[in-house]
């Protein structure tokens, strides 16, 4: 990959972001107790502080995963139709850790009203089903691909691109 200049580089920190507003659902990876790796996807949103928080049953095998199996990794990527090449569709993935909010506590009221406000009163529905669990999946590392030979790190702390 060529060195690129700092506009460059500033225009596609901000497409980066234009990527994370425009979606509303990731594809979650997560791992088996023996290994195997699975891949779901859930609804989220994502506060201020860059975490993202998902809102998943028991009854999904994910969720046992994460509840025994801190660390996840997360996709988002362009729809197929609006890529241009599906060869290198615009992706971000970022390597997480994760950690389940207690019902009591008040990031969970904090994040099921986010969850409410953006997905309706589904989430109200959900929120009296004993076996949801609302997770913080905690980026600690990414990678940003906006093309053939464009492929960025992120830094996790600020949310801006690295070549």
């Amino acid at each position: 990959m060529s060195e690129i200049n700092q506009q460059e580089l500033n225009e596609l920190t901000r497409r980066y972001h234009q990527l994370l507003v425009s979606q509303q659902t990731l594809i979650l990876s997560t791992a088996t107790t023996n290994g195997f790796p699975n891949s779901s996807y859930a609804p989220f949103v994502r506060d201020q502080t860059g975490y993202f928080y998902v809102y998943v049953s028991e009854l999904a095998e994910h969720t046992v995963n994460l509840l025994n199996n801190p660390c996840a990794s997360i996709l988002l990527i362009r729809p197929e139709s609006e890529s241009r090449n599906l060869f290198v569709r615009e992706r971000a993935v970022l390597n997480c850790r994760v950690k389940e909010i207690k019902r009591d506590s008040e990031i969970y009221m904090q994040q099921i009203a986010a969850l409410q406000e953006k997905f309706g009163n589904v989430v109200s529905v959900l929120a009296t089903l004993p076996d949801f669990h609302l997770f913080a999946l905690h980026p600690e590392s990414g990678r940003y691909i906006a093309g053939f030979g464009q492929a960025f790190t992120i830094d996790v702390n600020n949310d801006n691109l690295h070549q």
